[in-house]
């Protein structure tokens, strides 16, 4: 039997060894953390305090703004210390942490996505009845289900994590922990684990994705037989903001987990892990923020830049102008 050093902690690789390179990075990855915070909790603020966002569509965007603000804190907090600091250690207790959320955030935003399919599939093809289909009865069942499925996949993937031994070496390429590359460095036999991952993964992964795009089937189907090209547009055009959102994150989610991680495609790897955890979480909520006429709205009614002046009052104002016009105009006609 060979002599094994159980190892307890972990070697993140940072994403470049030149210290202007990771000077830079941090601005970067600071910048962008911090947009993604103020924005989503922008969005939050704008929809829990707007009356007129009081709807199912932006109930459902509120949770997804709070669901990629908690994912990019799980990663890019840790990302930022490692860029100014040599100590790119990490415990294994912290790592198998950092997994748990990972993958709970990600699969809660999967089945999220797929709620807010439906719900769009509701508001076009059956809009008479939305607001009795869709009551927020409804919807708070909708999103607890979400939340609460989305444990599922953490709590079997980490728990199956503790019948593995790691003896070194203990070098994770990426900047946070996840779990193909801690699978991979374990010196105990896993592949019950990446058994368990392949099916949970397929099963949960094939549910949200026949729930996510059979609504737009549908949609799809009912938009071409309007007849007029605006209406077309329009049925259009409140999809595709989600559309847009969803082929990003599945996108990014096949290419990371279902595509070989060999020496080749490491930095290619790497630069889509980041598009996933960090830059997704920001242009999720812009995308659906320039597109969207009630969220503009609302921008600038909170910013006061929107205030109209009503047409009474304008009618007042223009009268009392025109009162103090022909006074004067008399006023300068006597001698």
């Amino acid at each position: 039997m060979k002599n094994l050093t159980k190892v307890t902690g972990f070697i993140l690789i940072s994403l470049s060894d030149h210290p202007n390179n990771l000077h830079l990075l941090f601005v970067v990855f600071f910048l962008i953390y911090v947009l993604t915070v103020i924005i989503n909790f922008l969005i939050i603020i704008f929809i829990f305090t707007d009356s007129r966002l009081h709807n199912p569509m932006y109930f459902f965007l509120g949770n997804l703004a709070f669901i990629d603000v908690s994912y990019s804190s799980v990663t890019a907090p840790r990302l930022l210390v490692d860029l100014l600091t040599k100590n790119h250690s990490m415990s294994l207790p912290d790592c198998i942490a950092q997994i748990f959320f990972v993958i709970y955030f990600g699969s809660s935003e999967v089945f999220l996505l797929s709620s807010m399919s439906y719900d769009r599939y509701v508001a076009i093809c059956h809009p008479l009845h939305y607001s009795q289909v869709m009551s927020w009865g409804t919807c708070t069942q909708i999103v607890s289900l979400v939340w609460s499925s989305g444990l599922l996949a953490p709590i079997i993937c980490t728990l199956l994590l503790k019948r593995l031994t790691f003896c070194g070496p203990n070098f994770i390429h990426n900047f946070f922990c996840d779990l193909p590359h801690l699978l991979k460095i374990s010196c105990t036999d896993t592949s019950i684990n990446v058994l368990v991952v392949v099916i949970v993964g397929v099963l949960l992964g094939t549910v949200a994705f026949v729930a996510t795009f059979y609504p737009y089937v549908r949609i799809f189907s009912a938009v071409l037989k309007i007849r007029t090209v605006d209406g077309k547009r329009k049925a259009f055009s409140t999809c595709t903001s989600h559309l847009t959102v969803v082929f990003i994150f599945y996108a990014s989610v096949t290419f990371i987990y279902y595509v070989p991680n060999t020496s080749n495609l490491l930095t290619l790897n790497q630069v889509v892990t980041v598009i996933y955890t960090l830059i997704t979480p920001l242009l999720n909520p812009l995308i659906y923020s320039l597109r969207n006429k009630d969220l503009k709205a609302a921008l600038r009614r909170t910013l006061h830049v929107d205030r109209k002046i009503p047409v009474n009052v304008r009618g007042n104002k223009a009268q009392s102008l025109f009162r103090r016009i022909q006074f004067r105009r008399l006023h300068l006609s006597f001698p």
